[in-house]
């Protein structure tokens, strides 16, 4: 580009348009300092190069984008610079990125030029800013939303658990996925497992409160319906608290069943060894938090060779499909003989490749453990 094309208050005005459109596309760091790089490729230098001092907010170093003939700012050692070059500090609201580093061939740069530079290194700090911040947030909910469900409570040892929580990709924000055992009296155990509506950190601690609610609910012992009425009662109380679906099960070992309750929730599956998983028919009432009740709960046989899995719906759900073609898609697994409940959600998640789900995944499943009467029927 000719030193008369890129300098002058028009060019310096097109610039700054042209810099607001194509600098801050992602909220990825990395391609904020490459899209800042290549602006200037296709504006005023003939050569930019983005350099990161690190330090503890920052992480990263050294040399992080480059554009164009990279040697004009690299001369041989000894050798004189060939090239007009300008260092640009890279800083926003306090914080010091690096630097910028830029150079011209043919003419020093203008005063309008110079003008630019400042401008686009601005505008990139900006975005850089408002990244890290972001990621700042992310990290806090991630971190958070694991700590919570990285493990469920202690169930009954009458009763094998396993369980899997997959964020969706490294830096998506989380969603309000979560899952929950109960120790109850008689051997008995709460199984349970939701999805707050939304994401982010709003919907984690949204998660959180529903989650201790539940404790707090389950230690009244009531049925799985009664549970769900109470978390919807005290939920709905809560001007800011946001809906989220839930599906209760109380396993009772001594009598070989299960008593499902469902709030909104996608129907739990059931595996026998060799055989296809089976969805089970659980009455549905609405979300939590809205007010409505209306909740019922079935009681099923469960049996030794059976594991029941509970599951949100980025397990099963694909954007453009229907959910019963989804549902079919997990009912359609089959578990082999001998594997553990771990190898059951294992299967599950690689049957649905999990780990690429449009959505947050957790997944709770559970069998019983045979264990003699007197150790598996005290409270």
């Amino acid at each position: 580009m000719a030193s008369s094309d890129r300098d002058g208050p028009e060019a310096r005005l097109r610039a700054m348009e042209e810099a607001v459109e194509r600098i801050g596309t992602s909220s990825d760091e990395g391609t904020i300092w490459r899209e800042l790089t290549g602006f200037l490729l296709r504006g005023p230098c003939d050569a930019a190069v983005v350099e990161l001092t690190g330090g503890a907010r920052g992480g990263r170093s050294g040399r992080v984008a480059a554009a164009g003939d990279t040697a004009l700012l690299d001369p041989p050692d000894g050798a004189a610079p060939s090239a007009y070059v300008i260092p640009v500090p890279l800083a926003g609201r306090g914080e010091a990125y690096g630097r910028l580093l830029v150079a011209r061939a043919d003419s020093p740069f203008s005063a309008d030029g110079t003008a630019t530079l400042h401008f686009a290194a601005r505008l990139a700090c900006a975005h850089v800013g408002h990244a890290r911040r972001l990621a700042a947030t992310e990290k806090i909910a991630l971190d958070l939303q694991r700590a919570l469900v990285a493990e469920p409570g202690r169930p009954h040892p009458n009763l094998e658990v396993a369980s899997r929580y997959l964020p969706l990709g490294s830096r998506a924000l989380v969603g309000g996925d979560w899952f929950e055992t109960v120790r109850l009296h008689f051997g008995r155990t709460l199984l349970v497992v939701g999805d707050v509506m939304g994401h982010g950190l709003e919907a984690a601690v949204d998660m959180n409160a529903y989650r201790s609610t539940l404790r707090e609910v389950a230690s009244t012992d009531l049925a799985p319906h009664r549970v769900l009425r109470q978390l919807d009662a005290l939920s709905a109380a809560e001007d800011d608290r946001r809906p989220a679906t839930c599906l209760i099960v109380r396993v009772d070992p001594a009598r070989g069943t299960a008593a499902y309750a469902s709030a909104g929730h996608l129907p739990p599956a059931v595996f026998t060894a060799d055989r296809p998983g089976q969805l089970l028919d659980v009455p549905v009432g609405p979300p939590l938090g809205t007010g409505f009740g209306g909740y019922e709960a079935v009681a099923l046989p469960f049996t030794a060779d059976q594991t029941i899995l509970l599951y949100t719906d980025g397990l099963v759900e694909r954007r453009g499909e229907d959910i019963d073609t989804s549902l079919a898609r997990l009912a359609a697994l089959r578990m082999t003989a001998g594997c553990g409940v771990p190898d059951v959600v294992d299967a599950v998640c690689a049957g649905l490749d999990a780990r690429h789900a449009e959505d947050d995944v957790a997944v709770l499943a559970a069998r019983l453990r045979l264990r003699p009467p007197q150790e598996g029927a005290t409270g």
